[in-house]
């Protein structure tokens, strides 16, 4: 019997707590369930162990292009200063949490196809990355928190499922608002700032003509590139921190920022400058892999998820990405993005003159990405209830959100509140300082009040499915009283709307949505 303890401790400690074996053999039975070849099975559990190598690679160079940067915004400022990066976060917290993780991720999948099939929430979520991180965010806050690892992975996989149904649904009139049809619903945590934009559209834009009447200088779309627009931000962020602290400490202590983790001083004001620039474009390449990495595991995860969920829940909704909706209003996303980092910008503000005295809150520096992404596709949302100026009032209030937002997360993060990145969309925000608050109610309270958060928010999303959602509201209807209604888009399939309207693809960095589920 000495051998088959042996054996199942090995298989345990060596192979089932490591997450990159644990994400290869979760790939592999998904692929094996879809009746795919040998060869197939072994390259798509090898690809997706590989990709999860690669984030935590990605890890250590955002970790050590971050430290610098850490320690001069909290000289020049005395604040601590985040960059909300998902990719980053998550890929920091996989060192310490990456088997639970995991676990949480398949109990959240499996139970939003059960939500799927049998409650009016008949939505398919099949953003694979956003599932990860907010698998990782559950992760995080219960562990954080002193629960067992069975609790974290069950409390959290109910959380998850009920997450990834009830989101979609929320959205729903506005995302058909801009698609004109049933075809797909939104899949991606910024949904509080779509439907902020939204509802922001209808209040201030009853008049306002569409952005897509507008021309746009075609100088600016290089900021469609992901890894160009995170590595700009960051290169101007070091650069503006670095003479801000030079300015503050003086050169004897600022040139020795760069000192820690094997670097070098400073020699003289042109080499400290460049250094700050040289660590701006480090952050780039480090996300970039992170982000690489993601995409290779989801490459082979998401068909996997995406083959079962259509056999499940046949007719279902696939919820997507949020740049599916960029091809619908191709100027609304840079305006969007323009005004969400102008809120961010303003947010910052009002956080160095009152958030962090009064409060004691971080300092949440707007990243070009976050801002991006869902800045841009709340301009699409705000576009279609108010036009031009729904776009601009809608994407700035989604700036403000993920600016304070994360500022407010980090509070229930535990030792990752210290870290200099954080997640940076809308529902991480919202839903992870609700659930952290909730968790320091104590073992009792927080058992209590955690499912009963779960079941609050399943219940509100059924009876809006129903109430809203299924009656047809439209939530632009008034502003077509006022003024003649664009053609709508035409009808089909995700992917055949984005053959029709794409003059411009979705930016490189964005994970490609799949097709719909068989049978949608």
């Amino acid at each position: 019997m000495d051998w088959l303890i042996s054996l199942a401790t090995f298989l345990v400690n060596e192979i089932l707590s490591q997450p990159a074996y644990l994400i290869g053999l979760i790939t592999a039975a998904g692929l094996i369930a879809l009746k795919k070849t040998a060869g197939q099975v072994v390259g798509g559990a090898l690809k997706a162990t590989l990709g999860f190598l690669l984030i935590g690679a990605g890890a250590g160079l955002v970790v050590s292009s971050l430290a610098p940067l850490g320690g001069m915004i909290q000289g020049a400022t005395g604040a601590q200063g985040v960059i909300p990066t998902n990719e980053a976060i998550v890929g920091i917290a996989q060192a310490q949490f990456g088997a639970r993780v995991a676990w949480l991720m398949i109990l959240g999948f499996a139970v939003a196809l059960v939500l799927a099939r049998f409650t009016p929430l008949r939505y398919v979520f099949l953003t694979g990355h956003h599932m990860l991180f907010m698998a990782t965010l559950l992760t995080m806050v219960l562990a954080t928190s002193g629960r067992s690892s069975v609790s974290v992975v069950i409390v959290g996989g109910l959380l998850l499922g009920i997450l990834l149904v009830a989101m979609p649904a929320f959205a729903h009139p506005w995302t058909k608002r801009i698609t004109g049809n049933n075809s797909i619903a939104i899949g991606h945590f910024g949904t509080a700032g779509y439907i902020l934009s939204g509802a922001a559209g209808q209040l201030v834009g009853r008049r306002s003509r569409s952005t897509e009447d507008m021309k746009l200088p075609e100088g600016l779309r290089f900021l469609r590139d992901s890894m160009v627009a995170t590595a700009l931000s960051m290169v101007l962020i070091y650069v503006i921190m670095s003479l801000a602290y030079l300015a503050k400490a003086g050169r004897a202590t600022a040139f020795k920022a760069f000192a820690a983790e094997g670097g070098s001083a400073a020699t003289d004001l042109g080499n400290y400058v460049m250094q700050s620039v040289m660590q701006g474009l480090q952050f780039g390449i480090a996300v970039a892999v992170i982000l690489f990495g993601v995409r290779t595991i989801l490459g082979e995860l998401v068909p996997a998820f995406q083959g079962i969920a259509g056999k499940l829940v046949p007719g279902a909704v696939p919820s997507l990405d949020a740049p599916i909706v960029f091809p619908y209003a191709q100027n609304a996303v840079l305006i969007g993005f323009l005004a969400s980092f102008l809120g961010g910008l303003v947010s910052l503000g009002l956080l160095t003159w009152i958030g962090h005295p009064a409060f004691g809150l971080a300092l949440v520096l707007p990243g070009l990405v976050p801002h991006f992404f869902t800045g841009g596709a709340a301009g699409v949302y705000g576009n279609a209830t108010g036009g031009r100026r729904g776009a601009v009032v809608g994407a700035f209030l989604n700036g403000v959100l993920i600016t304070f937002l994360p500022a407010l997360l980090l509070k229930v993060l535990g030792a990752f509140g210290k870290e200099n990145t954080t997640f940076g969309d809308a529902d991480f925000g919202w839903f992870g300082t609700l659930l952290g608050n909730a968790a320091k109610a104590g073992a009792t309270g927080g058992t209590i009040a955690m499912p009963a958060i779960g079941a609050v928010l399943l219940g509100a999303a059924i009876l809006f499915q129903k109430r809203v959602v299924d009656t047809g509201w439209d939530p632009g209807a008034r502003r077509d009283a006022l003024l003649p209604r664009q053609a709508p888009a035409p009808a089909g399939p995700a992917t055949a709307v984005v053959r029709t309207h794409a003059k411009i693809a979705p930016p490189p960095g964005a994970p490609t949505p799949p097709p719909p589920p068989e049978g949608s």
